[in-house]
């Protein structure tokens, strides 16, 4: 399993000496591994996810042997990035794969190189490890891209400003003379949208369907709050982590807890709690968005 570098949230843009700027891309961290017989997609959790985006394999073929990139796969649809197209191609079995391959194309933002050419890179200043990135992608062109980086951090707030029409979520922001924080939260982000975990303290719905979640934010009175209606793609996520629990099947809805337009609905609890990294912009409305599970904590 690669393990992958991690930012820690702030507030304000960081600007100084010797920082690069990325911008955010809302999708799916995705490191591609290429060796000399095969390429393996590897999800941020290191569960292996190849199937699911077949496109991707086919054009990481044209990588050097001894190859690992680190990034983002995202999906395009009328000029922005659409986090919920992203879910539902990374959502589909290996025989539907090859059909959303052809109606909803993935890209890869690539931001990082690890290996190249059989060499680790990860003791390498990133500003050589960035070189290293565009000199191997530009050539071979979409869908494996690197992402836009700028040392400008006027130009990095133009694109904080602008960019979130496109679907980026923000920045990452990273010192140039740094070696690549495998596993740390060693890089920076600034995002627009307010993105968090929360403690899953319950669930909607019936153990196999899963409905929505019942979340207590790490902010506020610790009131429980029910989120929007969970996608397919985390339906079945969410049915797949209580199913591992032994109490699961027979958990009864003993629960009460008021949902936006709806009321007081019954839950049933889960204890201990999972983990859920969601978007939340209010206290009252909307209901907060579930974008994952968080099977990585």
């Amino acid at each position: 399993m690669i393990r992958v570098a991690l930012a820690t949230s702030v507030r304000t843009l960081p600007r100084g000496a010797g920082l690069a700027y990325e911008p955010k891309f809302d999708g799916h961290r995705l490191v591609v591994v290429r060796s000399e017989s095969r390429v393996v997609l590897q999800a941020r959790s290191g569960r292996i996810v190849t199937s699911a985006f077949p496109d991707l394999e086919v054009a990481a073929r044209q990588l050097p042997a001894g190859t690992v990139l680190d990034g983002e796969v995202v999906v395009w649809h009328e000029g922005r990035t659409e986090f919920a197209l992203v879910q539902r191609r990374a959502a589909a079995t290996a025989a539907r794969a090859g059909v959303l391959a052809q109606t909803l194309p993935a890209s890869y933002a690539a931001f990082d190189v690890l290996e190249l050419a059989g060499t680790d890179l990860r003791g390498r200043a990133y500003e050589h490890r960035r070189a290293l990135l565009v000199d191997l992608l530009l050539p071979l062109g979409p869908p494996l891209q690197p992402v836009p980086m700028t040392t400008d951090p006027e130009l990095a707030a133009t694109w904080y400003e602008t960019l979130p029409a496109s679907g980026i979520e923000g920045l990452v922001v990273k010192r140039l003379d740094q070696t690549y924080p495998a596993g740390r939260r060693g890089w920076q982000k600034l995002r627009h949208t307010d993105v968090r975990d929360a403690a899953v303290v319950g669930y909607t719905g019936t153990p196999r369907r899963p409905l929505a979640l019942v979340l207590v934010l790490p902010v506020g009175d610790e009131t429980p709050l029910v989120s929007s209606p969970l996608t397919a793609a985390l339906r079945a996520e969410v049915a797949q982590a209580v199913a591992g629990r032994a109490s699961a099947p027979t958990a009864a809805a003993t629960g009460t807890v008021t949902a936006i337009g709806l009321g007081e609905v019954l839950f049933r609890p889960l204890d201990p709690p999972l983990t859920a990294e969601v978007r939340h912009t209010s206290a009252r409305h909307p209901p907060p968005e579930v974008l994952r599970l968080r099977t990585d904590l």
